[in-house]
């Protein structure tokens, strides 16, 4: 009889347990949903225009722009840590390519100013590269670690053998914007 019982009782406790392994899938199988929704909503590129620019981010009055020259030339006078609030208008280098989370631009003297965007607010149109903008925010130098520096060459699409090539921190010609014009 005590044998009749454990195996009654190992019967329920399998079906318990496939009850609760259905469960736990339908569960995981609802959460793996809802993260794709979010990432889908995260990828859709969000903008407003006006007459002549398509807008990312804050929409800004164009007045008082530098051009990469100019821009240039600020930061040759500026150490870490220093920033300067400015309108920038110059040509895209390239943009990640994932994302559109940031962008180089290309300044004077064959130097680039990696932009990022605030609070990582909006991303750009990843087809962009070559396109001039107006970019409104703040200039600043910082030293970019050799982890970031991979992870975005891996953005930029570089190869591994030119990812594994990097093995120091630079000083970099950084960017923060708020927002982003490009000419319609």
């Amino acid at each position: 009889m005590l044998s009749f019982f454990l195996s009654c009782d190992s019967t329920s406790t399998k079906d318990e347990k496939n009850e609760k392994s259905n469960e736990v899938e339908q569960i995981e199988a609802e959460a793996k949903e809802l993260v794709e929704d979010e990432q889908n909503e995260e990828d859709e590129l969000v903008f407003t225009e006006n007459d002549h620019f398509y807008i990312y981010g804050e929409e800004f009055a164009p007045e008082g722009v530098l051009d990469a020259v100019a821009l240039t030339e600020k930061y040759a006078n500026m150490k870490v840590g220093d920033s300067i609030p400015l309108m920038v208008k110059a040509n895209v280098n390239s943009v990640c390519k994932k994302k559109g989370c940031w962008m180089k631009l290309d300044l004077a003297e064959e130097k680039e100013a990696m932009v990022r965007f605030k609070d990582y607010g909006f991303f750009v149109p990843k087809d962009i590269d070559g396109n001039e903008v107006l970019v409104a925010g703040h200039a600043f130098i910082e030293e970019t670690s050799v982890e970031d520096l991979k992870h975005y060459a891996e953005d930029d699409g570089q190869s591994e053998e030119e990812i594994t090539r990097i093995t120091e921190p630079k000083q970099t010609l950084s960017f923060q914007a708020t927002g982003v014009l490009l000419e319609k």
